[in-house]
């Protein structure tokens, strides 16, 4: 372990809320170990900020790490040349040109099919009901799963997420990521032939036509479905919980005085849906007074970051005017989230607008709550509307 001063935390309470305890590592040098992850935090934007290009001392590659056994290796646990080289294959199915030509349509068609089953009704929980199918139905075209329903996209998604978190080895959750990982090849399997047939810019078709092997493709598409349905599926409805609760900035808003990529950049710095990233040290390593040893565990903890009091004023509260610039919820370095581009243009673009635009006078019925710190977001928002 490195010779950071020791934080304890109740693990419990840290999942529930970890802000407080985020904050007073910050205040106490922004460096500390946590025995109850068996890892090093670093809390303060600066740090992170330097520290995350550094791939020569923390690396991304974490052999016999819970992500690569249970979902392969993808490019996400890689550096340098070889992750690299993978970005520039899967770029194609990622890009703002790609996002915008190919799949911003069919992220609006989505939208009015959910939302015009919806307006009727009156109430629904917008987790359940709206922001998870919207975000399974856009990672159907990205993917190229377009026989995968999105409900299984969430259920997979899920289990992923909760297996590479499974640090106290519970047979139970490790069984399940592996029955998601299984019906992902499932999907992946019956779409090869018809996308080899006729390719187009998923990232399965993309990634063949790149000459990227079977083994690589499965991994970066499992992957992308870990975070690419939660994290949208959180965002939207966080999102339209901050703007409910402050209706002078929905004002803001609708009037033009700020937008919706606002709403958005405010909301990801304010909650982080992705709250933290980890690292592998490779080589002892000194920084801001702590020896690092190798093979150890380091959390980037990007939801710290963007709460920094030395970056941000009163950055416990939602502001919709706030200047973003310096957070950074997609991360700093060599791996920035390479489905950023799908993320603003689902969210801001499609998802925000199109729900305010439609279900006129949302209210909440029952108070979310909140949950995670690697991955963060409501686990429901029940709202009512004018009918």
């Amino acid at each position: 372990m490195s010779t950071a001063p020791i934080y304890e935390i109740d693990p419990v309470a840290f999942k529930a809320d970890p802000y407080p305890d985020l904050a007073k590592m910050r205040a106490d040098g922004g460096i500390h170990f946590v025995p109850q992850l068996n890892a090093t935090l670093f809390t303060r934007r600066a740090d992170i900020f330097v520290c995350e290009k550094n791939i020569e001392v923390f690396s991304s590659r974490q052999p016999g790490g819970l992500m690569d056994v249970l979902m392969g290796q993808n490019m996400m646990r890689k550096d340098g040349t070889q992750h690299a080289a993978e970005r520039r294959a899967v770029f194609p199915a990622l890009s703002p040109r790609t996002v915008m030509d190919q799949w911003k349509a069919a992220f609006e068609t989505a939208a009015d099919r959910l939302l015009a089953d919806l307006a009727p009704i009156g109430e629904a929980d917008l987790v359940r009901d709206y922001a998870m199918p919207l975000s399974g139905a856009a990672l159907q075209v990205i993917t190229g799963l377009t026989n995968m329903a999105p409900e299984e996209m969430d259920r997979v998604s899920q289990g992923m997420i909760d297996g590479i978190a499974n640090y106290a080895g519970d047979a139970a959750v490790e069984a399940n990521c592996m029955d998601c990982t299984a019906s992902i090849d499932r999907h992946i399997d019956a779409r090869i032939e018809p996308l080899l047939a006729a390719p187009d810019k998923s990232m399965v078709s993309v990634q063949m036509a790149a000459g990227l092997s079977d083994e690589t493709m499965r991994a970066n598409v499992k992957l992308a479905i870990s975070g690419g349905q939660n994290e949208p599926r959180d965002a939207i409805a966080g999102a339209a919980f901050a703007m409910i609760q402050n209706p002078d900035q929905l004002a803001q808003v609708l009037s033009g005085d700020a937008s919706w990529r606002d709403v958005f950049e405010e909301y990801a710095r304010w909650m982080s849906p992705i709250g933290m990233s980890p690292r592998r040290v490779d080589q002892a390593h000194a920084y801001m007074g702590v020896d690092f040893v190798p093979d150890e565990r380091v959390f980037f903890m990007f939801g710290s970051a963007n709460r920094d009091e030395a970056e941000f004023d009163n950055a416990e509260v939602f502001d919709v005017m706030r200047d973003t610039g310096r957070a950074i919820a997609f991360g700093a370095g060599p791996h920035f989230c390479a489905g950023a581009a799908a993320s603003r243009v689902l969210i801001s673009e499609v998802a925000l607008p199109k729900l305010f635009a439609t279900l006129r006078g949302m209210r909440v019925v029952e108070a979310p709550v909140f949950d995670g710190w690697a991955f963060r977001g409501p686990l429901s928002l029940r709202v009512a509307w004018d009918v």
